[in-house]
């Protein structure tokens, strides 16, 4: 028995089906992912998801589907499943007996006596899909069809029936090739063994995504099918189907596919889910390594690779060359952003922390100072001297960020143009990742023996220490201000607060961190995350669904995010040390469950603030898998210590 896996009960259950997709991926941005009955629910999905050079390499779905039909005695058993508004046709996942998700997705169909084992994958580092049929069991001859159904469009947007469509074909060697459109790529379908193509050229008209009708967005498409594939199927014979964008030779088709799969990890427990998942985020494109955010739709960010690059490489595998292709690229292509146009005021920071992060397994603080000590120097400097257009330090040592109608911070969403939570003034997680900034510099600056740098930041350090606590300590509460604005302290209950005590260099005191993490526990944790917002203020938005207007307004008012998490249980572990080992373990069985949810053997972007704590989102969120890794590592090593 698989880890991963679902059974026939299930699987032609739509209302459970339709719920959970799966995600295979070649580390270069292309993708696969659907749901485990077959039917696309989103726009995003398809079989053979690709970056496409032409287009500054914007993702198109290229081959949307690929319906199969068994064929005994001139009856039809057509393995395909496509929604029209309430009529779902044809119906194949009632065929389905069962699906596996280890190696490779692997869906078994048994129907009139024939049972067909079908199992599916991305080439590594290549811009190619296979599938694999084998005829298990058959008393008759048997007719096996393969109908694509072909997309060419972007991943936000939809095709539709047009006259400027190229419908036409070329032949290649056991197959055809398709470019639907003038100065777009060439889609390739071979396979292994010889076939006939019978032209049937015609369009399947509103198709119909229930995930984007449900977040209120477009969801009827019209995909293009030229026509069929169709051979004779022996019992106990396999045949290998490829999409690619070239032409390849179907002769290795076998071999090829074969060979990648030797290159797939199992996934036969939580961890090694996570660590699979944890590289599909990983990109590696002529040479530019990246992070991928979250599938299917959110790309690269300086912010979130700062934050998760640590754990989706360091806490998974101890990938150290992972972790510096992607900061190397990502300081080559955005050094500007990060010293003086960015006007995300916290991003720059974040650099530092992610750096002690590295030296915590590369060990060798004093190569981090030589490679990265002039960057960090120049960073630090561009706040001290105002050198940034919206943000400077004030003679207390703070950090104020205000430029009107933009959100400054992580807290970034927008609704008609206008930023929800703008948080104008001096920002508590800020201001925490800008004292830990300047203390990491100092003691790296320190062992180099640059006194002179050492003793000008010596006396910032100072004046935070004497000045945090009295911006944000708030008269008569059991929490610190979110931040403090021009009209004064903002006191919403936010997990901003919580940042500066998972933080290895902090300017509050154990007592003030323990009244921080206990406000944290009694009001924003959930078993799915920290919320971010408490429930008691008149803004929470407990639930994360409708349209985008409604979406938008939740997304920090409530919604629980499990990136948040990591920050929570490092910071308990910081302040109680081992007796937090069997919380934080059972905070993190919670999720055991979740990666049979949403993106089968990953975790979600974000989670309803209100139970049952429904997951919404990207479903597959880097943030939350980097943050379970980092949770992982903590228990092991506070495990290992002596009480």
């Amino acid at each position: 028995m698989a880890y991963l896996e679902f059974n026939k009960k299930e699987l032609v259950n739509l209302e459970y089906s339709l719920k959970r997709e799966y995600l295979s991926t070649n580390n270069s941005g292309g993708y696969l992912n659907t749901t485990i009955s077959g039917c696309n629910t989103r726009k995003y999905h398809g079989l053979l998801v690709l970056p496409i050079k032409e287009f500054n390499n914007d993702k198109h779905v290229l081959l949307s589907s690929l319906d199969e039909t068994l064929i005994q005695h001139n009856k039809e058993f057509n393995l395909g499943i496509h929604c029209y508004g309430e009529v779902y046709e044809p119906r194949g996942h009632k065929y389905i007996v069962n699906l596996e998700i280890d190696k490779l997705v692997a869906i078994t169909y048994a129907v009139g006596g024939m049972v067909l084992r079908k199992t599916m994958m991305f080439s590594n580092k290549e811009e190619q899909m296979f599938i694999s049929y084998t005829l298990l069991d058959a008393h008759s001859p048997t007719t096996f069809r393969l109908k694509p159904f072909l997309a060419f469009r972007h991943i936000h947007a939809l095709s539709k029936a047009n006259s400027e469509a190229n419908t036409k074909y070329q032949m290649i060697k056991n197959g055809r090739s398709f470019s639907m459109y003038k100065e777009g790529p060439t889609l390739h379908l071979q396979l292994n063994v010889e076939s006939e193509f019978i032209s049937n050229p015609d369009w399947y008209y509103n198709i119909e995504y229930k995930e984007e009708s449900r977040r209120v967005f477009e969801s009827k498409e019209d995909l293009f099918v030229p026509g069929y594939f169709e051979m004779p199927l022996k019992k106990g014979e396999t045949v290998i189907f490829s999409a690619s964008l070239k032409e390849e030779d179907p002769v290795k088709l076998k071999s090829k596919f074969a060979k990648n799969l030797k290159l797939k990890n199992h996934r036969d427990s939580f961890l090694n889910c996570l660590k699979i998942s944890a590289n599909q985020f990983i990109i590696t494109r002529d040479g530019y390594s990246s992070l991928y955010v979250g599938y299917p739709w959110l790309e690269e960010g300086v912010r979130d690779t700062l934050i998760y690059l640590p754990g989706l490489t360091l806490c998974a595998n101890e990938d150290l060359d992972s972790f510096e292709a992607v900061l190397k690229s990502l300081l080559k292509s955005k050094r500007r952003e990060l010293l003086e146009t960015s006007n995300q005021v916290d991003v720059p920071l974040w650099l530092f922390w992610t750096l002690q992060q590295y030296a915590a397994y590369k060990k060798n603080e004093k190569a981090i100072w030589k490679d990265y000590g002039a960057l960090l120097k120049e960073i630090l400097y561009s706040y001290k001297r105002g050198s940034r257009k919206n943000i400077i330090m004030h003679q207390n040592g703070l950090l104020w960020g205000e430029q009107r109608g933009v959100a400054l911070t992580w807290m970034n969403a927008y609704v008609n143009g206008t930023p929800i939570t703008e948080r104008a003034g001096y920002q508590i997680e800020v201001n925490s990742l800008w004292y830990n900034a300047i203390c990491y510099a100092v003691e790296l600056a320190k062992n180099a023996g640059e006194s002179d740098f050492v003793e000008e930041w010596l006396e910032v350090i100072n004046k935070i220490e004497k000045n945090f606590i009295r911006a944000f300590s708030i008269e008569g509460r059991d929490y610190l201000a979110d931040y403090v604005g021009p009209a004064g302290q903002n006191k919403f209950s936010r997990p901003n607060q919580m940042f500066t005590c998972a933080f290895n260099y902090s300017p509050l005191t154990e007592e003030e961190k323990a009244m921080v993490l206990k406000n944290i526990q009694k009001e924003l944790l959930t078993v799915k995350g920290v919320r971010t917002l408490s429930p008691k203020n008149s803004r929470f938005k407990g639930e994360y669904d409708g349209d985008q207007v409604s979406r938008d307004m939740a997304y920090h008012q409530g919604t629980a995010r499990v990136w948040l998490l990591s920050f929570y249980i490092e910071g308990m572990f910081k302040l109680y040390g081992k007796d937090f080992v069997s919380r934080a373990t059972d905070i993190l069985e919670v999720f055991e469950e979740e990666i049979l949810t949403h993106s089968i053997g990953s975790i979600s972007e974000v989670y309803d603030g209100d139970p049952p704590h429904q997951a919404h989102g990207a479903t597959s969120y880097s943030g939350s898998v980097a943050a379970l890794l980092k949770i992982i590592k903590l228990i092991e090593k506070y495990n290992r210590m002596e009480l």
